[in-house]
């Protein structure tokens, strides 16, 4: 859609940050009104870059969907990391996410430290508002605003939508004047395996108690469509046995939670019926072996 004779069309790159949990996901599902990027209460979800794209009269908002930042312990950590700061370095506006709930720590301080070289516009996402009362709402954002010479700062609650609008305004405001990046009718840039996969790790990641906390990478070895079906043949990977045994469950139970769980979501997000088949492998401490990462798509 054109901009009307006069008026300025604006299109770039937007990415929320903050520490894990910060809500980053959530309300990049609730801006682009579908699940795209996976949300779980397990920190370092996402590992993505998953662009979802706003289509407005006279803007184009992309939003990039970034791991949190946190400090590395692993080589998986250190890449997810370095993908964050690449991100960076291309958006034009970065807002920082703050839950409401949760006071500001180091880990908020750590991640303000990092943006003083970028290039891009800084704004400030209170995000959970709906959490807090307005006493402790007006106590968080003061913290914030000290944290950080931010261009903004927007208070917003995916879950019921507050403000969710006013942040799309913002983010679109300090966008570049550019023609259009994507065509109309596209969501998301990210390949269809990739987000089924991404599903499918969601879906093993809940309800998963502490023991198992990272070591699950999905792979879709095949996708096919026969007869109104589609076919999709995937491997769970764990780094050990004992990893092995909670995913699959007591005879199988939880491996066939999984199944219809991410079933259902993989359904809604193909328009198709779905017979998924999983399987689950023992690649033996892959977070920290380079060739295992290349395969796994880090």
């Amino acid at each position: 859609m054109a901009a009307a004779s006069g008026d300025v069309y604006r299109a770039g790159f937007a990415c929320f940050v903050g520490r894990p949990n910060a809500g980053k996901s959530t309300l990049t599902n609730a801006i682009i009104g579908q699940k795209i990027a996976i949300t779980s209460n397990k920190p370092q979800t996402t590992r993505h870059v998953i662009r979802g794209i706003v289509h407005q009269e006279n803007a184009q908002l992309v939003l990039v969907d970034t791991p949190g930042l946190h400090r590395p312990r692993t080589l998986l950590g250190e890449r997810l990391n370095d993908l964050v700061r690449e991100v960076w370095s291309e958006t034009d506006v970065i807002g920082v996410c703050f839950p409401a709930d949760e006071p500001v720590g180091k880990g908020d301080r750590f991640i303000s430290s990092e943006l003083a070289e970028l290039k891009a516009t800084v704004i400030a996402v209170v995000t959970k508002v709906d959490l807090v009362d307005s006493a402790t709402l007006a106590k968080h954002l003061l913290a914030v605003s000290e944290l950080y010479d931010f261009a903004e700062i927007v208070p917003v609650s995916a879950v019921s939508g507050h403000q969710v609008q006013a942040l799309v305004d913002v983010l679109v405001k300090h966008l570049p004047e550019s023609p259009q990046l994507y065509p109309d009718d596209v969501l998301t840039d990210e390949p269809e395996q990739v987000l089924i996969a991404e599903l499918i790790r969601e879906a093993a990641l809940e309800g998963v108690r502490d023991e198992l906390p990272h070591s699950i990478a999905v792979l879709v070895e095949e996708m096919m469509v026969e007869g109104g079906v589609t076919k999709i043949y995937a491997d769970l990977y764990v780094e050990r046995d004992s990893q092995k045994s909670i995913v699959i469950g007591s005879r199988g139970a939880r491996l066939k939670a999984v199944g219809s769980t991410a079933r259902a979501e993989i359904e809604q997000l193909i328009g198709a019926r779905v017979y998924l088949d999983l399987h689950v492998r023992v690649a033996k401490e892959w977070q920290r072996d380079p060739r295992q990462l290349r395969k796994l798509g880090f």
